[in-house]
């Protein structure tokens, strides 16, 4: 049987960085959370992986109780931060698994310090790069993808904003724990999000320098893409064929990349379908595609 969690610190480029050990033995496997998440998104992944490999996820800077500097949201600097957790940990040659803004801080370190990974994963992620659609600037990037404002709103109201966010699609018991370790309870009975505004920006900002298509030809290591789509939903029928264009334009570019798209899946496919996530992966890393 997988044990719990264990919870931890380490320090890494002068920060100290939060961690959920998920035990296990065998082929580490490494998950980072996206934007404005935390690593609780892979509570309900993490266990099942764990019964074949060893398995932690991070709260990276800025997010659920890792330390929150004003600054290092660029790229390189959190690749370090990914880099300096590796090295801490000793872990050889890991599979790197990200979901959303994540597997775009896979990206980048698999091609910043190629050989260390054995292979990467992209969960619905991976291809942000807002400077390539047509029209964008960097003010318009940091106004639509701004976070929402939570100021004033009670953790009830959160958590019912969440559920009908995601209807008609039943939600698993541990939604709340999950939701919640992205906030902070204040006094008053308000939320306050635990990656500040001006640290979201911050990631907004390095995300406009960040281009998917320059660095796929360079990763050197096998891509597990895993993207999620809604079928016959006309509500996201235009932004389903945005992203089918992006997964082929990187299946065009990245040297060694299978694509497996979860269907009938939403973006936090992690916490809706947790045991298709965690088995495409483990069937990837079984059979030796992910090295």
């Amino acid at each position: 049987m997988v044990q719990a969690a264990i919870d931890g610190y380490f320090a890494t480029n002068g920060i100290n960085l939060h961690y959920r050990d998920w035990g296990g033995t065998g082929r580490p496997v490494v998950l980072l959370h996206g934007l404005a998440s935390s690593s609780h998104i892979w509570d309900l992944v993490a266990p099942d992986l764990a019964e074949d490999f060893s398995v932690i996820a991070v709260d990276q800077r800025g997010h659920g109780l890792s330390d929150k500097p004003e600054s290092g949201y660029d790229f390189a600097s959190v690749s370090r931060d990914l880099l300096g957790i590796i090295q801490a940990r000793g872990l050889e040659r890991p599979v790197i698994v990200g979901h959303s803004w994540g597997a775009d801080v896979a990206l980048e370190f698999a091609v910043a310090y190629p050989g260390t990974a054995t292979g990467i994963g992209f969960v619905d992620g991976g291809m942000i790069e807002p400077s390539a659609r047509p029209g964008m600037t960097l003010a318009k990037a940091r106004e639509d993808m701004a976070p929402p404002l939570f100021a004033g709103m009670t953790s009830q109201a959160l958590r019912e904003r969440f559920r009908n966010r995601v209807r008609p699609f039943a939600l698993p018991p541990e939604f709340d724990q999950i939701l919640m370790s992205n906030f902070e309870m204040l006094e008053d009975g308000t939320v306050r999000t635990r990656l500040s505004r001006e640290n979201h920006l911050r990631i907004i900002d390095s995300l406009w320098e960040h281009y998917p298509t320059q660095l796929y030809p360079q990763v050197p290591c096998p891509v597990l893409m895993l993207p999620a789509r809604m079928a016959n939903d006309d509500s996201v029928a235009a932004r389903t064929f945005r992203r089918e264009e992006s997964v082929a334009k990187a299946q065009s570019l990245l040297p060694r990349v299978k694509v497996v798209w979860l269907e009938d899946s939403i973006h936090d496919v992690p916490v809706q379908r947790p045991e298709l996530v965690a088995k495409t992966i483990r069937d990837n890393i079984l059979s030796g595609f992910l090295g």
